[in-house]
């Protein structure tokens, strides 16, 4: 094996303040566990139970214990080390639900590696940027995957880098480096670490052209991981089914993947997040939790008249990535037979839950309460000036496991962070007279497909590079299904090119499927504020108004 270029350090920015980071583990939020010792330590406690059950690249059923997933994580980490990756080098991960994508993150954890969690859907533009931008050492990726060859994808991906990573691929490798390979070594020690330093680094669903990276530290995301856990009644017996994908944070640990191998429990992965496929499972792995985003929520409601699995073993449905409708969220327990929690959070930082034993009212009505009593939470007007206590507001937020600035974006985080360190979210919220978050909405130009947020000014740029199209604004709009859908209003020089033609171009440089414009509008002029900016206010009155027609 060739051993990697040696990769610049990753030096965090925007560290805790020393008074806060004594705080925080004085209070015993923090601790000294990092995540290379996650795993060695739950195996010690859980060693013969199921950890993971779930198909591989190839296809195969596999049910691992904890001590199976352990030796091959152990394994495949001393294959990691033998290319020359190392502690602090960063291993874009983007694998779909399969049970090498927990291997592999317990691998790249092990050896103090920092995973850059990539979802299946992105494409070259999305993934060349994280490999560049991180200076990745390492793209590990299955070689298909929902009818897609994501070996093809890190051919484009690499030719396009100078300083190209390792590609590692579960499944058939062609020219690249199989995984299988990594496996065929004795397992290596996890690596000592500091419980303060960067762990790996999350995507932003953020509004501008290009994504931001969140670091995120061993000791505050393992914070969250124990809370999560225990606030939603995570144990050895949970079994809980994973349809997102594995990479969102919500089902990596609220509690998630994280929070059920903390607990000793089994975690379950989905092909795919079909009401046949999850209930079928429900059924035949006794399956008690799962998490879902509104849309396919709404489909299991849709499916279950039609279904006659036993469904009786699932007691808790978690809802998030954005609004439950309340009358939706109140079928739930009558029609599939489970308690809805709702969930609220961010990859930043802040998670709030509905608790289990809220009263009706509160679970289909709210969003949750934070985690932490040290959570702060500030509501504020468009003048950063605190609204009356029940009124809507902008949400900002910090405490001891939401970060202090994105990684290397200096500007951004400017803008993003108070300077006593508070987060604005973006989103629009009140508070309740007992501490509940209900979310009115979002201020920022996001759009949430689904659960997939999708930054308007991201298509924007790509949009703009078509040699037809002189301007084009993108905006949400309403479905009853996904929540909302995008639409393109697009000003064009001379004839327009067909919808159809634009979608492909967008395909073509590599966006992902979710943030192709649903619709795309022509038009020859856009509206404007008094300052002469678009109004995407009244883009969406225009929008709303085509609709009606």
């Amino acid at each position: 094996m060739t051993s990697a270029i040696r990769r610049s350090p990753l030096v965090a920015t925007a560290p805790y303040p020393p008074e806060f980071a004594e705080l925080y583990r004085g209070a015993g939020y923090w601790t000294d566990e990092t995540f290379a010792q996650f795993l060695p330590a739950r195996t010690e406690r859980f060693g013969d139970r199921v950890a993971v059950i779930g198909a591989d690249a190839r296809g195969e059923q596999q049910r691992l214990t904890y001590r199976d997933l352990d030796e091959s994580a152990a394994r495949i980490a001393t294959g990691l080390l033998e290319l020359g990756i190392t502690a602090g080098d960063r291993v874009v991960l983007q694998l779909p639900n399969i049970v090498e994508y927990v291997e592999v993150l317990c691998a790249v954890f092990r050896i103090g590696a920092l995973p850059v969690f990539a979802l299946p859907a992105h494409r070259s533009a999305e993934i060349g940027f994280f490999c560049r931008f991180s200076d990745a050492a390492a793209y590990v990726v299955a070689a298909e995957n929902g009818g897609f060859d994501y070996r093809g994808l890190a051919r484009d991906v690499v030719a396009d880098l100078e300083r190209p990573p390792h590609v590692i691929v579960a499944g058939d490798a062609a020219e690249f480096t199989p995984l299988a390979e990594l496996r065929a070594h004795e397992p290596a020690p996890a690596a000592d670490l500091d419980s303060g330093a960067v762990a790996f680094l999350q995507l932003s669903g953020g509004t501008t052209g290009t994504p931001k990276l969140i670091p995120r530290t061993h000791a505050d995301y393992l914070y969250s991981v124990r809370e999560s856990a225990r606030i939603c009644g995570v144990d050895a017996d949970t079994r809980m089914l994973v349809v997102l994908p594995a990479a969102h944070n919500f089902p990596m640990s609220s509690p998630g993947i994280l929070g059920v191998l903390h607990s000793g429990g089994t975690v379950v992965l989905a092909p795919d997040p079909s009401p046949d496929t999850a209930f079928a499972l429900i059924e035949s792995e006794k399956v008690t939790m799962t998490s879902l985003v509104p849309p396919l929520a709404m489909a299991w409601l849709a499916a279950r008249p039609r279904s006659d699995r036993d469904l009786s073993s699932l007691q808790v449905m978690q809802v998030g990535g954005a609004k439950f409708p309340a009358e939706a969220a109140k079928r739930v327990h009558p029609e599939l037979g489970c308690i809805v929690q709702q969930v609220f959070g961010m990859a930043e930082g802040l998670v709030n839950y509905t608790r289990l034993d809220d009263d009706e009212d509160t679970i289909v009505t709210t969003q949750g309460r934070p985690i932490s009593v040290h959570d702060e939470i500030r509501v504020l007007d468009d003048d950063d000036r605190p609204v009356a206590p029940g009124e809507t507001g902008h949400l900002l937020t910090r405490g001891p496991y939401t970060i202090r600035g994105y990684y290397a974006a200096p500007e951004h985080n400017s803008t993003a962070f108070t300077p006593d360190g508070f987060y604005r979210t973006g989103d629009i919220v009140r508070v309740t007279d007992t501490g509940y978050i209900v979310v009115e909405g979002r201020a920022k130009d996001q759009i949430n497909r689904g659960g997939e947020k999708v930054a308007a000014e991201e298509v924007e740029n790509h949009l703009v590079a078509h040699p037809a199209v002189l301007d084009v604004a993108v905006v949400s709009m309403p479905d009853q299904y996904l929540g909302e859908r995008t639409c393109a209003f697009v000003v064009t020089e001379g004839e327009p090119p067909k919808a159809l033609a634009l979608k492909t171009f967008l395909r073509e440089r590599g966006l992902a499927a979710y943030k192709i414009p649903d619709k795309v509008q022509f038009v020859d002029a856009f509206p404007v504020t008094g300052v002469g900016k678009i109004s995407r206010v009244e883009l969406r009155r225009a929008l709303a108004a085509t609709l009606r027609d």
